[in-house]
């Protein structure tokens, strides 16, 4: 098995994967299903999904749990004045909770679906994991991590060693308020709700040790982690905005419950950004997928575009830019459509594509090893398509759906006629026929030696 090396966000470096046992636990980090998620949020989700494909194209067998927040995000990190995101959706759309919840979330796996996402192993909504979160949050206050005040129970991070230690944070220089809000009844300024008191009026709250109301949001992270994988395993994921308070506080948790960190390698994807800014709702420079579909790009064409730029990095989303990816998209689509059946596969670019994925998912590596193959005029055509199939095991943009096309008889009688047409010098219904097979997805070529027909259409 070839060794794979990923960036770990918790060492800050480049490090040999080396699974806990013969099966690889992943948690990722999934959407609050408030809102549509928008492709800054896919690109991060794309990037777990070539992780997942690399893992399981080398062998490994994996078990991929994803969480689905559905309460206790608050639209800002300040227990004391956000408002829970869900709620706020609710009033919105004149609807319950649970409603909003169940449209977006489908609205979420659609878009997912378009992408070509590997569906999780688990798909865990927050809401049906309330009785792990109390569970939790009890061993937590055993251990003698929690305290009470007004507002709930809130975590004591200056009984946590090394707290911060992901995003290398030092306490001593970090002004009180800089990064969370400073409450009088707190004993440290970073510390943070694991249960929050609902007043009577609030829609979604459930019995607990502490009063009726709800989770904050980072423990159920922890809770539904620690279910399905336990309580160390082996990788967890997320944007790297999850780096300074989500992420480092599931850590804080798990310590306070078990002595450990969850995670042994932390993976973390940038910012998908429009000039100088991250796209976000906040910053009201959003597209959805739909959006895009919308525009009359593929959802693959912006799979194919998050690969041109490493998932450590920023990437710069222009409609130009998307729009050159689906160009290229419909280059390799339209090779591939002129390939025959696939043969043997060249061990060299088999290696050199196995040597880019494990060298940290370097996926711009990847793109340029598919053109290398596409312009190598040494390879078959059925060497190519060999490779090329065999790429899209990870690559996941439907390369194998692109067979070659047969032109079909009522395309070469339309042809016939174009060509008697244009003898006749009938020029308008030449060019009519020419029309017509453009909008089936058939584009005509005039060369020295007759028309030449093929098939461009994108899938």
């Amino acid at each position: 098995m070839a060794k794979l090396y990923i960036y770990n966000t918790l060492t800050r470096k480049k490090e040999e994967f080396k699974p806990l046992g013969s099966e690889v636990g992943i948690y990722t980090c999934g959407p609050t299903v408030y809102d549509y998620a928008h492709i800054g949020n896919f690109r991060t989700y794309v990037f777990e999904d070539v992780l997942i494909r690399t893992l399981r194209y080398l062998g490994y067998k994996v078990k991929h749990v994803m969480n689905i927040t559905d309460v206790g995000h608050l639209t800002t990190d300040d227990e004391f004045s956000g408002e829970d995101k869900m709620l706020v959706a609710a009033r919105r759309e004149r609807k319950s909770p649970w409603e909003i919840a169940k449209f977006y979330t489908e609205a979420f796996k659609r878009d997912m679906r378009s992408l070509n996402i590997s569906e999780p192993t688990i798909l865990a909504p927050a809401t049906e994991h309330i009785q792990d979160m109390i569970e939790f949050i009890k061993r937590i206050e055993r251990n003698g991590y929690a305290y009470m005040i007004s507002l709930g129970l809130f975590l004591d991070t200056s009984k946590i060693p090394n707290y911060g230690i992901l995003a290398r944070l030092d306490l001593s220089k970090l002004k009180p308020g800089a990064r969370l809000p400073v409450h009088p009844e707190k004993r440290n300024p970073w510390d943070f709700a694991l249960w929050l008191k609902a007043p009577p009026e609030h829609i979604m709250q459930w019995d607990s040790p502490w009063g009726r109301g709800y989770p904050g949001w980072h423990i159920e992270c922890s809770a539904i982690s620690t279910k399905y994988l336990g309580e160390v395993f082996d990788i967890h994921c997320g944007g790297v905005d999850h780096i300074p308070v989500h992420h480092t506080n599931e850590i804080a948790q798990s310590q306070a419950a078990y002595g450990k960190i969850p995670a042994n390698y932390w993976m973390h994807g940038e910012f998908l950004v429009i000039g100088d800014r991250r796209m976000g709702k906040s910053e009201g420079n959003i597209y959805t997928v739909e959006d895009l579909k919308k525009m009359g790009f593929t959802p693959l064409a912006l799979r194919y575009f998050y690969f041109t730029a490493h998932y450590r990095t920023k990437l710069n989303f222009t409609l130009e830019a998307l729009r050159g990816a689906q160009n290229a998209l419909e280059k390799i689509y339209q090779h591939l459509r002129e390939l025959p059946e696939p043969t043997g596969m060249p061990e060299r670019y088999l290696n050199k594509f196995k040597q880019a994925l494990c060298d940290d998912l370097n996926m711009p590596r990847v793109l340029a090893i598919v053109w290398e193959v596409i312009k190598d005029d040494s390879l078959s055509g059925g060497e190519k398509r060999a490779l090329l199939e065999e790429f899209d095991k990870v690559l996941g943009l439907g390369f194998v759906s692109q067979k070659k096309v047969e032109v079909p008889d009522w395309v070469r009688e339309l042809l016939t006629k174009r060509e008697q047409l244009r003898r006749e010098r009938r020029y308008a219904e030449a060019d009519a026929i020419r029309e017509r097979l453009r909008k089936e997805g058939w584009e005509v070529q005039d060369t020295p030696d007759g028309p030449r027909v093929r098939y461009v259409k994108v899938t």
